[in-house]
């Protein structure tokens, strides 16, 4: 069934790549953005979080909103301002968006947002389900705040769904991005001890769980976005490396040279989540990319053997 979608954060990582593919299937996409941008075939509407100010006319013939937007975490340290920050963009936007459906006369029935695996905290080896509580940390208050503001969708008696994000492989932006640059340059080494869990997807699948969620009624609440086989920052360091055709270095950078450099915002790199994907296989997700070396000689563009 054909529907119309609006998008938060359309410019992102994801948003990228998620919008010309709803687009392929046939839907109808519009987006809410900050600053004035064409797209082709796309109605765009303003609306600024921060001063609580919407386009009230985005959700004209609407029947589904995919909520992504929220500064990103890992590009300013991680002051007492930024992580206000952090938070208030991913909840005030969500507050945003329910104050106008309340308000205004509208046919939307599913919501779908982003959340991230962070909601867990650092968890060691435990494999973790959607069912586990939520950690502590920054990371895991931010996300249990972001979900908290999501969650308001049900008194709205909306579909909601919450997509718990892993470390997407994509080439050239975030998380990997920062990996492979040292490495390319003859200065990789896994991070921390090494042995934490790395929970990865490649960007395919995390726009396919979207258009999963986007068009099975039967998905509701958290999944776990993440490939069925999470990896070690060790594992996934020398696979990046190999595809470079780059040597790691015998060492790890340690914690202490991490905060140095990081400081709070260090523990994006070392937390360990062993996070679990059978709630999203047993919804029959399918997965384009399972394991990790395939994934990233796709995103490396190296021919398989």
């Amino acid at each position: 069934m054909k529907k119309h979608i609006l998008i938060t954060g359309a410019t992102g990582m994801i948003g990228t790549e998620l919008l010309p593919a709803l687009q392929q299937q046939g839907h109808t996409v519009s987006i809410l953005t900050r600053k004035p941008t064409k797209l082709k075939d796309v109605q765009v509407f303003l609306w600024d979080v921060y001063q609580q100010k919407i386009d009230t006319q985005c959700l004209a013939k609407v029947d589904t909103i995919i909520h992504l937007a929220g500064e990103n975490i890992a590009t300013k340290k991680w002051t007492k301002e930024r992580k206000q920050q952090l938070v208030d963009s991913r909840v005030l936007s969500a507050a945003l968006l329910f104050k106008t459906l309340k308000e205004v006369p509208n046919q939307v029935t599913t919501f779908i947002s982003a959340s991230a695996v962070g909601y867990y905290g650092d968890c060691g080896d435990e494999i973790l389900t959607e069912d586990d509580a939520n950690g502590s940390g920054f990371l895991a208050d931010c996300c249990e705040k972001w979900e908290a503001a999501v969650d308001e969708g049900k008194s709205l008696n909306l579909r909601v769904v919450k997509i718990r994000t892993g470390f997407i492989l994509k080439k050239g932006e975030g998380g990997l991005a920062a990996m492979d640059k040292p490495i390319r340059f003859f200065a990789g080494a896994p991070l921390g001890t090494g042995l934490q869990w790395v929970p990865w997807i490649h960007i395919r699948d995390i726009v396919k769980i979207y258009l999963a969620a986007t068009d099975d009624s039967n998905m509701k609440g958290a999944y776990n976005a993440c490939a069925p086989y999470p990896v070690t920052n060790t594992t996934l360091t020398k696979g990046i490396a190999q595809v470079l055709h780059r040597p790691v270095w015998p060492f790890t950078v340690s914690e202490t040279v991490l905060n140095a450099l990081l400081g709070e915002m260090s523990t994006v790199a070392l937390m360990s989540t062993n996070t679990s994907a059978q709630k999203l296989l047993d919804s029959g997700f399918t997965f384009n990319f399972t394991q990790l070396d395939a994934a990233l000689k796709n995103i490396y563009q190296v021919p398989a053997n």
